[in-house]
């Protein structure tokens, strides 16, 4: 399963190949590549290498060289898709090319697996061809895959950012790949096109602060490295707006009624413009109403997976 310099499989070309890649450690053994279409991290112990995400497609044949490069003589082991956004999972076929495993939960093989019109985005992404797909799949419980004397242990989020999403944890090392659950700095997407919901992002970080501590490393699907404090104002502003949201629903209220309130006042100055945010988060609840109806203020909100 060594991994070859030939590039990936003629697959959509939806980013622009990145010129340079740079190579970040996070830990003795865990390295973050920075430069692609969005966040990868690499594992390398034992004379192999587990990727978590790919980039773009556009990405694969410099991402194939710079493994290479940097880590001459290992053998990469598998590939995580964190959920199927086109700009995580561009290595796919490259991998596949190998004879290295792809992982991801199901939902994210069955969006690849047909063409998906996000409406939010004015865009259609036609399905990938079989050999872009995940190969191995799970539905409910926990996964662990074994490597270098470790465990990489991989979990379901429910419906969140995609219904699809997953958490990639390298316990010995203290290090959780979020994917795009987590937007330090900035307002989340709730991909309203493939099941993403407000109040299941909420349920994911909570989830995932239970095996935080303060030196957890959470490596999101773009942008800085973010530590527990990252997370918890995400989940603070989340779980604000999904309790002023299901007021409004209960009233009756219209989504510019909603905004009228401004609902993310408190958090605008540390994470911008909330406008694309609010009007995704708004959408993802229709089908939540029902969930949405006990919650207060001091309530956890009522995530639900698909």
């Amino acid at each position: 399963m060594g991994l070859a310099l030939a590039g990936a499989a003629t697959l959509p070309r939806l980013a622009t190949a990145s010129t340079s890649l740079r190579l970040r450690s996070l830990t003795p053994r865990i390295s973050l590549i920075e430069g692609a279409a969005s966040n990868i991290v690499v594992a390398s112990a034992g004379g192999e290498l587990v990727l978590v995400d790919g980039g773009a497609a556009a990405d694969a044949k410099a991402l194939a060289a710079f493994l290479q490069q940097s880590f001459p003589g290992q053998k990469l082991r598998a590939v995580f898709n964190t959920h199927w956004h086109h700009d995580h999972i561009g290595f796919n076929a490259t991998a596949r090319a190998q004879g290295v495993d792809v992982l991801a939960h199901e939902n994210t093989r069955l969006w690849l697996t047909t063409d998906v019109n996000s409406r939010w985005e004015g865009k259609v992404y036609k399905r990938l061809p079989k050999e872009a797909w995940p190969n191995r799949t799970f539905f409910y419980d926990p996964q662990v895959l074994e490597f270098a004397g470790g465990r990489v242990e991989y979990v379901h989020l429910g419906q969140a950012h995609t219904d699809g999403d997953i958490y990639v944890r390298f316990p010995e090392d203290n290090v959780i790949v979020t994917g795009d659950v987590l937007a330090p700095g900035r307002y989340p997407i709730v991909d309203t096109a493939t099941n993403g919901y407000l109040g299941g992002i909420n349920t994911a970080l909570r989830n995932i602060s239970e095996l935080c501590d303060g030196s957890t490393q959470l490596v999101p699907g773009s942008g800085p490295v973010a530590g527990l404090d990252a997370l918890k104002l995400q989940l603070e502003m989340g779980q604000s707006v999904l309790v002023k949201m299901s007021d409004n629903y209960r009233k009756g209220g219209t989504f510019e009624e909603f905004v009228a309130t401004r609902p993310t006042a408190d958090f605008d100055a540390r994470l911008g413009d909330p406008s694309q945010f609010l009007k995704l988060a708004y959408d993802s609840a229709w089908y939540q109403v029902n969930p949405m109806g006990g919650l207060t203020t001091g309530q956890p909100p009522a995530g639900r997976s698909r």
